[in-house]
């Protein structure tokens, strides 16, 4: 191909998929009580330690990546070939100014380069699915113009329902207030979250107990569900694996047809949402919210 296909560990693009197809990834920052790693999509993360680390008090914070950092992923790239970037939501961190600050440095720099940088408005593995379909697209010989057009014009098909077992993280990471936090706790009530068209996460409902939210992940995600052949699915969780068989099991069982992974939920998305997350994200009709 005349142009490299390239996208970041926001999406929480499973390794070994990554690997399969060798698609170029920018590894996204995180500390876990003050110590930095870089999330490269597992391949150096044991996941359960992680996650019980923070159940036991560590403190997991993201960051953005600036400029020369870009700069140092882009510049070996467009010496030689143009490049089709897939981003990860522009309304959930400003990383994208440091992104495009970079890009536009470097093409005053190689003017006879070209590059196209996708807003995909999502994260994690609704941001995975549009990666994989649009790479399909790229080994089968679309133009990076025919591509970045597919994800823009199919990015609100990618979805997610999630929801996450302790309201603390949400309390601590400011998306929920104390008293909602506590009252939540206190009527073991479960937040309905959802990605959004305005590539945000938003809280869409209320359930009461584990049981009632794995069901109504159900409810809500099979009928948004329009081809099954065409669709892809993941089941994340934040180390709660036989939660995440329960409702992969939910889901097979409704829809025999489609292709669904179980997958981990990544560490820079984990920070937020705390160990106990449980989602599906899946290509299906358009975002509702």
């Amino acid at each position: 191909m005349d142009y490299v296909f390239m996208t970041d560990s926001d999406s929480d693009l499973p390794y070994d998929l990554k690997e399969k197809y060798n698609i170029p990834v920018v590894y996204m920052p995180y500390a876990l009580d003050g110590k930095e790693y870089f999330d490269d999509l597992g391949q150096t993360l044991d996941h359960k330690a992680y996650y019980t680390a923070i159940r036991n008090g560590a403190t997991a914070v993201t960051s953005a990546l600036n400029k020369e950092a870009y700069l140092e992923y882009f510049e070996p790239i467009l010496r030689e070939k143009d490049l089709l970037f897939l981003a990860f939501s522009s309304q959930m961190s400003g990383t994208i100014v440091s992104l495009r600050a970079a890009v536009d440095e470097l093409l005053k720099k190689y003017p006879e380069r070209k590059c196209i940088v996708v807003d995909t408005m999502s994260i994690s593995c609704p941001m995975a699915i549009l990666v994989l379909k649009a790479h399909e697209m790229y080994r089968a010989g679309k133009s990076m113009e025919e591509v970045a057009a597919w994800v823009e014009q199919n990015r609100f098909r990618a979805n997610a329902i999630l929801t996450v077992d302790d309201l603390k993280y949400l309390k601590r990471g400011g998306r929920l207030s104390a008293t909602s936090a506590v009252l939540g706790t206190m009527l073991d009530l479960k937040p309905i979250v959802m990605i959004g068209r305005n590539g945000k996460m938003v809280s869409t409902d209320k359930v009461r107990g584990r049981k009632k939210a794995i069901n109504y992940i159900v409810e809500k995600s099979v009928p948004a569900v329009e081809d099954q052949k065409e669709a892809l699915g993941f089941v994340l969780h934040a180390d709660c694996p036989e939660d995440a068989q329960t409702l992969y099991g939910m889901l097979h069982e409704k829809l025999p047809e489609m292709e669904i992974r179980i997958a981990p939920v990544g560490p820079v998305i984990g920070a937020h949402c705390g160990p106990g997350t449980l989602a599906f994200c899946f290509l299906g009709k358009e975002r509702t919210v």
